[in-house]
């Protein structure tokens, strides 16, 4: 039966706890595993190299699928493809934890990534539908904010669950939490009669893209752990076919009535600019989460708790202020915020590239605090303008760009902050370097000198771009 748009209303944050904990947990799966892979690459007996796979399956398959459940979610409805999401996320889960071999727990993985993506791609816009313009900031925050804490609070959750349990565990945890998302979701989520939008799914796009998303994230992930790093033939050509799949892809786009990545709404500058800082933002904070661990424990000789507390600083401020930036822009607006946030990103980044052996435990934590506050401020209204900018129906495939673009972020931070710190390193040191080396902090302090600043100047970049955005709407409305 159809649910009426007041009986909707009066359920919306009902609603809102369903997306929001379905996201939590797809996010938490994205960084969780991380403090696993030693014990797992143990228990299962395979190297250390090949047990990676089991976070770069995931993160592949989430953002090669996700603009396409993205447009399913505007054809069938958003509301059927998240619920299809957690039962497939659940249902991963289980196999995960009960997978004995690498082959089987990586095929785990991918139909896990796969209900992620699902879910994932259609939350934003579950969120635009159900809440009203004036209160959409706010719930967008929320969503936000679970996306950050669900990507922050994995690395400490997984390392207490596998001191007092088993690896396993890290993925049966979400079967009890995906069963309760389920069954709430068939109280609360909008139910319609609406029919299906007429249209036919692109599916030569659907295969382009994934081809240029695969190919792209692959060689991503060898050109930072290969031996001859980018300059690997093999590398090389993933680049290539990436770039040749991804021209093909948007020439085809260009051609059909019904495609699957509508060009067009790139063709508003508020919402290409804004995707783009996304990308900015999620890049240079991606650079922090994967220096930071390496620095409080190989430098700074803090234990695993002690490095986990640290690292919990960040999602409590984020907890906080990521609603509260929410509430703001649906009060004054979007863009000074973005500009702030962007700004205050910067700052962060470039104090954190002062610290060095010696710091004290209160300057990192004024430092992050800075950073985390300037991330927080930015992520939510920039995602409330993502959504305003598009029409109701393409409101998935915007939620879904979004997504991909933080995957997209994470991987290119990841990668270019590891890059670059081993490159410095090396500099310094007069010969390759590719692990920290045990009595020479001063050349991992060196590499992430560079690292912060790097990320600091890309941050400034978009604070910038964000200015002219602001500046230049008050000078044509004056």
């Amino acid at each position: 039966m159809e649910q009426s748009e007041e009986m909707i209303y009066k359920n919306r944050y009902l609603i809102l706890i369903n997306v929001v904990l379905m996201t939590f947990m797809a996010c938490i799966d994205g960084s969780i595993v991380n403090v696993a892979l030693n014990n797992m690459a143990e228990k299962l007996g395979v190297s250390d190299a090949s047990i990676t796979w089991v976070v770069t399956s995931y993160l592949i398959v989430i953002s090669s699928t996700i603009l396409i459940f993205g447009r399913l979610g505007d054809i069938k409805g958003k509301v059927k493809v998240f619920k299809w999401g957690i039962g497939l996320f659940t249902f991963g889960s289980l196999l995960c934890g009960i997978s004995n071999s690498l082959s089987v727990l990586i095929v785990s993985r991918v139909i896990q990534g796969i209900g992620a993506a699902g879910a994932m791609a259609t939350n934003q816009g579950i969120i635009t539908q159900v809440f009203p313009a004036n209160e959409r900031g706010k719930a967008l925050g929320i969503t936000g904010t679970s996306v950050a804490l669900g990507s922050m609070v994995g690395p400490p959750l997984g390392g207490f669950i596998i001191d007092v349990l088993s690896w396993k565990y890290i993925f049966l945890i979400n079967i009890p939490i995906g069963i309760f998302a389920i069954i709430m979701g068939m109280k609360v989520l909008p139910v319609s009669n609406k029919k299906s939008i007429q249209e036919k799914f692109d599916f030569k796009g659907a295969v382009l893209f994934c081809i240029a998303i695969v190919a792209f994230f692959c060689s991503i992930s060898f050109g930072g752990e290969g031996k001859n790093g980018f300059a690997n033939p093999l590398v090389i050509s993933g680049f290539i076919l990436s770039a040749v799949a991804l021209v093909v892809f948007i020439i085809v786009e260009r051609k059909l009535e019904a495609p699957l990545l509508q060009l067009g709404i790139f063709r508003n500058p508020m919402f290409s600019l804004s995707i783009f800082c996304a990308l900015i933002s999620f890049t240079c904070i991606s650079c922090t989460n994967i220096i930071q661990p390496f620095y409080l424990q190989d430098v700074m000789k803090y234990s695993p708790s002690m490095t986990g507390l640290l690292l919990m600083i960040s999602p409590f401020i984020l907890f906080f202020v990521a609603p509260i930036s929410g509430s703001l822009s649906d009060k004054i607006g979007s863009e000074f915020l973005t500009f702030l946030g962007l700004s205050l990103t910067s700052l962060g980044l470039f104090l954190l590239s002062t610290l060095n052996e010696n710091s004290s435990i209160p300057v990192l934590v004024v430092f992050l605090v800075i950073t985390t506050i300037g991330n927080g401020m930015f992520q939510s209204p920039n995602t409330s303008m993502i959504m305003s900018t598009v029409p109701p129906d393409k409101l998935g495939v915007a939620g879904s760009t979004n997504a991909l673009v933080r995957n997209i972020g994470i991987v290119l931070g990841v990668s270019l902050s590891t890059t670059l710190l081993y490159r410095m390193m090396s500099f310094k040191l007069g010969r390759p370097v590719t692990n920290f080396i045990a009595g020479r902090e001063d050349l991992f302090v060196f590499g992430m000198k560079f690292v912060y600043i790097f990320a600091g100047a890309i941050c400034a970049f978009g604070a910038l771009l964000t200015a002219f955005r602001l500046f230049g709407k008050r000078s044509g409305s004056a």
